[in-house]
C-alpha cells in the first residue's frame, strides 16, 4: 500500500508539474502586438447592461448620447474603422425578397417606427423605416434620433460592398439551418480574399451548415463554442488543442478566463495555431449577452497580454490600447 501512495504521488508530482510547465505565463512569449479591437454593431448608442433580457426594448434606456450614431449602420461601421476598429460585428435578418437587411431586432416595434416581425418585411420595406425612431434616453421625454435614420437600414450586400477590404463579422439572428444555407450563397460569390475577412456566429443550425459550405470560415455559436471549451478544460493541462477549437470564434466572457488552461497568452497562442481568433468581452450578464470592455477600469481589469477585445465603444477604447501599447 505504501508504494501504491508513493507511486501516486510520483504520478499527481508529474502531472502537475507538467500542467505548470504547459500553460504558466512565465514560459510564454513576450507580446509585442496590441490586442485586436471588435467594434460591436460599429460605434454604437450604448446602455446600462443591469436587468437586460432577451425582450428588453434596449433603444428605450440608452445612456445619454455621445455621438451621432445609430447601430448596424454604414456611418457607424465607418465611424469605428476610422476610431481604430480591426473588426466590426453587425447583425442580419432575411427579408421576404431573398435579401439580407442589417438590425439586431426581431421585430420592429422597439427601435423603429415599424411594427412586425423583421423577417416579414422585404428589403425596401425594412429600408423605408425611421430606425432612430425609438431611441430614448430620459424615459420618453425625448427623442434625440427620431427622424434621423430614415433610409439608413444598410442591406448585407451595401455592406459587403462599402467595406471589401475590411475584416466583419456576421451575427445570424436565428437557429434555422436555412438562413445558413442562404448566407454561404451569397458569401460564397464574394472573391476569396474578401471572403477570407469574413467570420460568423448565431445559432447553432445555422453556423453548422455554414460552416460546411465554408469550411476555411471561422464561425461561433454556443453550442460549439461549449465543445472547444468544456474539451480544453480536459486536455489544455497538457498542452494540447483539442479537435473542437479549429477555426472558432471564441468569445470568452472575462468573467470565465480564471477557468482557462493558459490563460491568456498560452491559450491564444493554441488557438492561433489552431486557425481561431480569440476575443474577450466584458462579464456575461444580462439577456443580451452584449456587455463589452466599454470603460477604462474593464480594460484595467484584464490579464495581459490580451488577445482581442470586444466593444460597445471603440472611440474610448482604442486609444487606451494604442497607449498602452507604448
Amino acid at each position: 500500500m505504501q508504494r501504491f501512495w508513493l507511486a501516486a504521488g510520483i504520478v499527481a508530482a508529474a502531472l502537475g508539474i507538467t500542467a505548470f510547465v504547459q500553460n504558466t505565463a512565465l514560459l510564454a512569449p513576450a507580446a509585442t502586438e496590441r490586442p485586436v479591437l471588435l467594434a460591436h454593431r460599429g460605434l454604437a448608442q450604448t446602455y446600462p447592461s443591469s436587468g437586460v433580457t432577451d425582450t428588453t426594448c434596449t433603444a428605450s434606456r440608452i445612456n445619454p448620447p455621445e455621438h451621432p450614431y445609430l447601430e448596424n449602420t454604414l456611418a457607424a461601421m465607418e465611424a469605428a474603422f476610422a476610431a481604430g476598429a480591426d473588426i466590426v460585428e453587425f447583425d442580419v435578418h432575411p427579408t421576404t425578397d431573398g435579401q439580407f437587411g442589417v438590425i439586431h431586432d426581431w421585430t420592429l416595434d422597439c427601435r423603429t417606427n415599424g411594427t412586425g416581425v423583421t423577417r416579414e418585411k422585404t428589403l425596401a420595406e425594412l429600408k423605408a423605416l425611421d430606425i432612430g425612431h425609438g431611441y430614448t434616453a430620459d424615459g420618453g421625454k425625448t427623442y434625440p434620433f427620431r427622424g434621423k435614420g430614415i433610409g439608413l437600414m444598410p442591406s448585407l450586400d451595401e455592406v459587403l460592398a462599402r467595406f471589401p477590404d475590411r475584416r466583419l463579422l456576421i451575427n445570424v439572428k436565428s437557429n434555422d439551418p436555412r438562413e445558413g444555407e442562404a448566407l454561404a450563397d451569397r458569401l460564397l460569390k464574394l472573391p476569396p480574399a474578401q471572403l477570407s475577412l469574413l467570420m460568423a456566429y448565431g445559432g447553432d443550425r445555422p453556423i453548422t451548415v455554414l460552416r460546411a459550405r465554408i469550411p476555411t470560415m471561422r464561425t461561433m455559436s454556443k453550442e460549439a463554442e461549449k465543445r472547444c471549451l468544456i474539451h480544453h478544460l480536459a486536455l489544455g493541462w497538457a498542452g494540447l488543442t483539442p479537435e473542437a477549437c479549429e477555426r472558432q470564434l471564441l468569445l470568452i466572457p472575462s468573467n470565465y478566463t480564471s477557468w482557462i488552461w493558459g490563460w491568456p497568452a498560452r491559450f491564444t497562442n493554441r488557438m492561433r495555431a489552431a486557425g481561431s481568433e480569440v476575443i474577450v468581452a466584458g462579464p456575461l450578464v444580462g439577456g443580451d449577452g452584449s456587455a463589452g470592455i466599454d470603460r477604462a477600469e474593464d480594460l484595467a481589469a484584464l490579464a495581459r497580454p490580451l488577445p482581442g477585445i470586444w466593444t460597445n465603444r471603440i472611440d474610448r477604447i482604442a486609444p487606451l490600447v494604442q497607449v498602452a501599447r507604448h
